[in-house]
């Protein structure tokens, strides 16, 4: 952890991060107000994600929070204080959670959610934005923004990508609240699995991508895969066909080609 903002780490209020077996935890740790997002916090987790993304032990990071909710979306009383905002001040305010979105989403490295409880409105947001997501059957999901005259408004960028239009819709508009097992169906996580079981599963999920998989492939098809839903079908293909060449003359694919054609077995740690 050379080079990283220790101090500011050490300093956080709501968010812890260390890195174990490569793998980078970043929790939330806000239990007693259901981990809900206040400006401090959001701030707290932008410091955590450039620290998981600088740190060279780290090669996959996990997002998970301690108590009973995963995070029950904006603080009430942080929605309190939003009321005597300006236009001015609420767009500083949205552009900060937005860049915290974009930041996850964009990460080098590979986001696992591990969400132990309820993920509300924001705190869906946080679920979603991850590469993969793991959840208890017992977890509620649901954007309910509109029940309160809000809106979903940076998240649906992201949820369109995801999930398409129509299951967008169908729960940004009621705002609905789902249980795991559809949640799954619909897209927004992708495994179910036991509580006994929750962290067990997240951390072998997470170190087959640390060894089995090169961290320059993933870290490059991360960010074509981020690029290309927004080009044109042409210049989709000639970017794919140019992150393809590059690709190819790296020291990982060299390396990986080399081993597949002797037959040996590749450890990418």
């Amino acid at each position: 952890m050379d080079n990283l903002p220790t101090q500011e780490l050490e300093e956080l209020r709501f968010i812890q991060y260390e890195c174990r077996d490569a793998i980078g935890y970043i929790t939330l740790n806000r239990p007693e107000k259901r981990n809900a997002l206040s400006a401090e916090m959001v701030s707290e987790l932008k410091l955590a994600f450039t620290a998981a993304e600088e740190d060279e032990d780290c090669k996959v990071v996990v997002l998970r929070a301690n108590g009973a909710a995963f995070c029950a979306g904006a603080d009430l009383s942080y929605i309190q204080e939003l009321q005597g905002f300006g236009y001015t001040d609420n767009l500083a305010d949205s552009t900060h959670l937005m860049q915290l979105f974009h930041q996850i989403y964009t990460l080098k490295k590979v986001v696992i959610g591990e969400v132990q409880g309820h993920a509300l409105a924001g705190g869906c947001g946080l679920a979603a934005i991850c590469d993969f997501a793991f959840t208890v059957p017992e977890a509620k999901f649901g954007y309910t923004e509109v029940k309160i005259g809000f809106l979903p408004a940076i998240v649906s960028v992201f949820l369109l990508r995801k999930i398409g239009e129509a299951r967008t819709k169908q729960l940004l508009l009621t705002g609905e609240i789902i249980g795991a097992q559809k949640a799954a169906e619909y897209g927004l996580v992708n495994f179910v699995v036991g509580r006994d079981e929750l962290h067990t599963q997240v951390y072998t999920f997470a170190r087959r991508l640390c060894v089995e998989n090169s961290a320059q492939s993933m870290e490059a098809t991360k960010e074509m895969l981020a690029r290309l839903p927004e080009m044109a079908l042409e210049d989709g293909l000639r970017y794919a066909a140019q992150m393809n060449a590059e690709a190819r003359g790296s020291q990982d694919c060299r390396r990986g080609i080399a081993a597949f054609l002797n037959k040996e077995k590749i450890s990418w740690e």
